[in-house]
């Protein structure tokens, strides 16, 4: 039964991150953007449940929740901590969670700007993403083209599609290569 540990506002105003005091996502992040995608998982289900959610993301000790402008947040926190308080924790309680990764739709091992691009983005991006209780997905490259989609707190951010994606594409023209242009799907 996951505690939670505080709630921080994150820089999006429809999004809250609940810090818990268990994992309710070991290893790769969960992200359901709709409510249909979250059929098969209980937690997101029920928060959904709640109404005027419209995205869910857990990653290791956090989960954001993303609303609509219907509700504020005086309202909507009471009713989405009960589902939250409720849930089973995961990863059989051991309170280690595996590291951060990016999850991604492309598996090419041998391609090394994407073995670059993905170290860079585990070491020093999604951190900081996962600090305002977002993250993004490595959707895939073409030549120099990367294409990230953002998930959490990040998917509506105001600021993900601005000082984000270009401090995101500053860090990987540095670090990678100086001609790579990053394009947000």
């Amino acid at each position: 039964m996951p505690k939670i540990a505080e709630i921080e506002y994150t820089p999006n105003p429809n999004a809250v991150k609940f810090v818990l005091k268990e994992a309710v996502a070991v290893g790769f992040p969960k992200s359901f953007p709709s409510v249909e995608t979250a059929e098969h998982d209980e937690l997101a289900k029920n928060l959904f449940a709640v109404g005027n959610v419209t995205s869910v993301f857990m990653q290791d000790k956090f989960l954001t929740v993303t609303k609509t402008d219907d509700k504020g947040w005086p309202e909507m926190l009471p009713l989405l901590a009960a589902p939250i308080r409720a849930a089973a924790g995961a990863g059989g309680g051991t309170g280690t969670p595996a590291p951060a990764k990016v999850f991604s739709k492309i598996e090419d091992e041998n391609d090394p700007m994407l073995r670059d691009i993905r170290m860079v983005l585990e070491s020093a991006i999604l951190p900081a993403l996962a600090a305002d209780g977002g993250g993004l997905e490595l959707i895939g490259r073409h030549e120099k083209q990367v294409m990230i989609r953002y998930v959490g707190a990040c998917g509506s951010c105001p600021a993900s599609l601005t000082g984000t994606l270009v401090a995101i594409e500053g860090m990987l023209q540095k670090e990678v290569d100086p001609e790579i242009v990053v394009i947000s799907v």
